[in-house]
């Protein structure tokens, strides 16, 4: 891609998404991803129904008059966006491709917590490691975060996902809010889920299409994996094809469901062909509502 068509997508992405966030995701981000703990903000006059527990001695002995100490919560957190760039989000059949909502997802998320004063960084996964961008603050490491969700080329078309929550555990040391954004196409990560949700706040957003889970009957279709680069025809309307094909399906969904649970992670399903924006609004809602 041209350096000039990556910055006309830059530009266009970022308009969409900044607008976004500053309209509806901002607020609702900061209600819900607020700090831990408390940091010492100033000292003020003891006041009739203060805790005497917050009585700063040192001062009050200064000034010979009962001083307390102001605490405010640390607003200051760190915002990973861990991003699939297997193969599989090449694909959509409607509106867009899966990768094309990922990187828009991204951004809105990045932008709402640059707003929320918070670091953000982001790790490439396919089956390998990709590319690892280290939190930061501001405008111009976004749009780089931005750039390089839209131009970026993986060496690897294949997924692990545990190979991506594994990664993350490692190298982000101090507990963050995280975002793993992915189609969701792989199996065998409960337990780097859970041990990846333990350590920070995981959330989940799986993006779909809604021909991921539905096989079509239209007779003999030519198929190519994504992932391995296979081709092979299908008859899709062969009734033992679509009901094996119907059986994985739902073997998998469960397997999803299942792990999310067991793993205390948050999921929100976004569709293709669907509006992102009242899904997240509700992620938020729910869980402003549970904490």
């Amino acid at each position: 891609m041209e350096a000039t068509e990556i910055l006309k997508k830059v530009r266009k992405i970022e308009i969409k998404t900044r607008g976004l966030s500053n309209q509806i995701f901002s607020g609702q981000y900061h209600s819900v991803f607020k700090g831990r703990g408390m940091a010492f903000s100033e000292v003020r006059e003891y006041q009739y129904g203060d805790d005497i527990r917050s009585i700063d001695w040192n001062v009050t002995a200064r000034y010979n008059h009962p001083y307390v100490k102001i605490f405010e919560e640390e607003r200051e957190l760190t915002t990973m966006l861990i991003v699939d760039v297997s193969g599989s989000n090449e694909f959509g059949t409607k509106k867009q491709f899966k990768e094309d909502i990922i990187t828009e997802i991204a951004a809105v998320l990045a932008f709402s917590a640059i707003h929320n004063n918070d670091k953000v960084g982001m790790i490439f996964f396919s089956d390998i490691i990709e590319k690892f961008i280290p939190p930061k603050k501001g405008s111009k490491h976004i749009l780089r975060i931005i750039r390089e969700l839209i131009d970026f080329k993986p060496k690897s078309q294949k997924t692990n996902i545990s190979v991506g929550l594994k990664y993350f555990t490692n190298v982000i040391k101090k507990r963050c809010t995280a975002f793993l954004l992915s189609d969701f196409f792989d199996e065998n990560f409960d337990n780097a889920m859970k041990i990846a949700n333990n350590k920070h706040d995981l959330i989940a957003i799986n993006i779909y299409d809604k021909w991921d889970y539905q096989l079509p009957d239209i007779g003999l279709m030519k198929v190519r994996n994504a992932e391995t680069g296979n081709i092979l025809w299908v008859d899709t309307s062969d009734k033992t094809v679509r009901e094996n094909f119907n059986n994985w399906t739902k073997k998998h969904k469960n397997y999803l469901n299942n792990t999310f649970i067991k793993s205390g992670v948050d999921v929100v399903n976004i569709r293709t062909d669907e509006d992102y924006v009242r899904p997240l609004i509700n992620l938020f809602k729910r869980r402003e509502a549970r904490y």
